[in-house]
C-alpha cells in the first residue's frame, strides 16, 4: 500500500552482521528494471527535502536505471536552497553541477574547493555527466537559480498537473499524451538500476576470466 515497513534490524560490528544486512537490503531496497526509462519522474516529500543537497538522491539513486539521452524530472515542492549550510550553498551556486571532469579541474589550485571536499563530492554525484537531462521543479527556487547550477527548470505547478503524485504509485505509467514514464515516490528508500548493466558486467568479467586462463595456458 506504499507505507513504510521495518524489514530487519541488525546490530553489531562484525562483517557477518554487515553482510546479512546487505543481503536483506539488496532484496527489499534494490529495484532492477527490465528496461531503462526514457523518462523518470521522482517526487521529493515537502517535509523531508528542502535542499538539493538532500534532494539529489533523485539523481544518484536512479542514474543506473535511466536511459542514455533520457530525462529525469525532479518534483520538489519543499526545495528552497542548494546546500544544507550557507557555505556549501555558496559553493554549489558558484560552481554548479558541471560533471566530474570540470569540477576536478576547477579544484586544481582552488583552495576553497580543497577545503570543502564534501561539496566537491556532492557536485559530482549531482551531475548526470551529460548522459541524461535533469529537470528540477522546485517550490521555492527561481528558474534563474536552477539553470545557474546546470539543471533544466520546469514549473512545479505545471508539472503537478501533468503528474499527479497523489494518484501515482511507484512503477511504470503512461501520461495523457501516451508517453511512458517511471515514477518514484521517495528516492531515499532504495536504489534503481536496469538489469542489462549487470549482465554486461558479468559478460565482461567472464571474458576477462577466459582471457586470463588462456594466457596461463599459453605460458
Amino acid at each position: 500500500d506504499g507505507s513504510l515497513d521495518l524489514k530487519g534490524l541488525y546490530i553489531g560490528n562484525d562483517i557477518e552482521c554487515y553482510n546479512k544486512a546487505c543481503e536483506l537490503s539488496l532484496k527489499v531496497n534494490f529495484t532492477l528494471l527490465d528496461k531503462s526509462p526514457k523518462k523518470m519522474v521522482v517526487y521529493l516529500d515537502e517535509d523531508e527535502f528542502h535542499s538539493t543537497w538532500l534532494g539529489n538522491k533523485a539523481i544518484y539513486r536512479t542514474r543506473m536505471a535511466i536511459a542514455d539521452e533520457g530525462e529525469l524530472i525532479v518534483m520538489g515542492p519543499g526545495i528552497k536552497k542548494f546546500g544544507e549550510d550557507n557555505r556549501v550553498d555558496e559553493l554549489i551556486r558558484k560552481y554548479g553541477y558541471c560533471g566530474t571532469e570540470k569540477i576536478m579541474k576547477q579544484m586544481e589550485g582552488n583552495q576553497e574547493l580543497k577545503d570543502n571536499l564534501s561539496a566537491v563530492a556532492h557536485l559530482i554525484h549531482g551531475s548526470s555527466e551529460g548522459r541524461f537531462s535533469i529537470t528540477y521543479c522546485p517550490g521555492h527556487l527561481t528558474q534563474e537559480e536552477i539553470e545557474g547550477v546546470g539543471f533544466k527548470y520546469a514549473s512545479l505547478e505545471t508539472m503537478s498537473k501533468k503528474y499527479d503524485v497523489s494518484a501515482l504509485q511507484d512503477g511504470w505509467h503512461t501520461d495523457a499524451s501516451g508517453e511512458e514514464f517511471f515514477f518514484i515516490k521517495n528516492p531515499a528508500l532504495g536504489l534503481w538500476a536496469v538489469k542489462s548493466r549487470f549482465e554486461d558486467d558479468n559478460k565482461k568479467d567472464s571474458l576477462e576470466t577466459q582471457a586470463t586462463k588462456k594466457q596461463k595456458i599459453e605460458k
